[in-house]
């Protein structure tokens, strides 16, 4: 019995400590995976999947072939830029008397042009695509017509970053409309966001240039000379009567307030920050769960901001110009009515400061992939005219 009884304590025993290794075990086990979702909670949305929009693309062509047509540039483009242009020197010359302080001088500012220069902002965006002429010279020129009111040169530098955007969509290291990690570290409160919400457009100014730099073309030298003669003119050269310093800190303090806390200003986070609640496995790259990553707008702001608001239509077809997007959406409605959409810009703009589950870091990113426009191989560019071809596209739709 005594032989028993130790057998038994001991066995006891052994089995008390199993279970209590077990239970540490599986403490450990618990305690791995939350400090796995905790860090996987506190990062971006790392993917390896494909960016959505070309395989889109490609399932409209087949389904609706007839939206191709709709590809190519907007004559009307042109006409609606110069109008805007011509608004905001008029605007400039009614407040070169009036005070950089004044309440009319800001309110004006606010109301007027930051909306009209948002539009310039936007004009430009559709230009970089080609879109208001057919000759890739004739919009590249007419961009640094549109860059005039925001009195600040950037239209040539815009032009390949933005189209990198679209071919490197998420890529970390080449899509620079995502913010870095340092951002993202800190501006990861509340005041951070509100701080980054009332200087975006610094950000979006300065961050390309600190991921990597663009070649410098012509173009650039053309339009910084451009700007800047013009800058000049307006402060130094032009009578009083026309123009004044006043006149240039109005087109300067209406950019800055187009790339802040402004309505249209809601577009920059809307297009691509992730705003549905995503799952624990979803977060996990290893997955593959795609997370939706471009977000539509579709209310009345679209009226003067070239519709960049249809914005998933945007990315899935770039050549199509602004005027036509509405009619790609009803051509292809059964692929875009179930996608996530934004109701409101001022409630994006609310939300991303306010909601502590939306922030800097809910962007969706990829360690590979894309390439940098006008950095690519010859045999790359061949492989897309050959696509474009076989998905149906005609020589202008392929060179618009």
């Amino acid at each position: 019995m005594a032989a028993s009884a130790v057998t038994t304590a001991t066995t006891g025993t052994s089995g008390s400590k199993q279970r209590k290794q077990q239970q540490n075990g599986g403490k450990l086990e618990t305690t791995g995976a939350a400090d796995q979702n905790d860090a996987l909670e506190k990062d971006f949305f790392w993917t390896y999947t494909e960016e959505p929009h070309r395989t889109r693309r490609m399932a409209i062509i087949k389904a609706h072939p007839e939206v191709t047509k709709l590809c190519g540039p907007e004559p009307l483009t042109k006409w609606v830029v110069l109008g805007v242009v011509s608004f905001q020197f008029l605007l400039a010359h009614l407040l070169r008397d009036t005070s950089f302080f004044s309440w009319k001088f800001w309110l004006t500012a606010y109301v007027f042009g930051a909306t009209c220069n948002q539009n310039l902002f936007l004009a430009i965006h559709e230009i970089s695509h080609n879109l208001a002429f057919r000759s890739p010279t004739a919009n590249r020129l007419f961009a640094i017509v549109a860059n005039l009111p925001i009195a600040v040169p950037y239209s040539a530098s815009f032009r390949p970053y933005h189209l990198t955007h679209h071919k490197s969509l998420g890529v970390d290291g080449l899509d620079t409309d995502l913010p870095t990690a340092f951002e993202a570290f800190f501006l990861d409160s509340i005041l951070g966001k509100a701080f980054f919400c009332t200087f975006q457009i610094f950000f979006y100014a300065l961050r390309p240039m600190a991921i990597y730099r663009v070649p410098f073309t012509w173009v650039h030298w053309l339009n910084l000379a451009i700007q800047l003669s013009f800058d000049y003119s307006m402060v130094y050269l032009l009578p009083d009567s026309l123009f004044t310093l006043n006149s240039l800190l109005y087109f300067l303090l209406s950019s800055f307030l187009a790339g802040s806390l402004h309505p249209t200003a809601g577009h920059f986070i809307a297009e691509h920050y992730v705003y549905e609640k995503i799952t624990p496995e979803a977060r996990d790259p290893a997955n593959k769960i795609p997370v939706p990553e471009t977000f539509s707008y579709y209310g009345p702001l679209n009226w003067v901001t070239y519709n960049v608001g249809l914005h998933n239509e945007h990315h899935d077809f770039p050549a199509i110009p602004w005027t036509r997007l509405p009619k790609l959406y009803e051509i292809a409605s059964e692929f875009y009515e179930g996608l996530p959409q934004h109701k409101s810009w001022v409630y994006v703009l609310w939300q991303f400061i306010f909601d502590e589950e939306i922030g800097m870091r809910c962007r969706v990113k990829r360690k590979v992939g894309g390439r940098v426009v006008g950095g690519g191989s010859v045999t790359a560019k061949v492989e897309e005219k050959e696509q474009a071809k076989e998905a149906g596209w005609g020589d202008d739709e392929i060179e618009a």
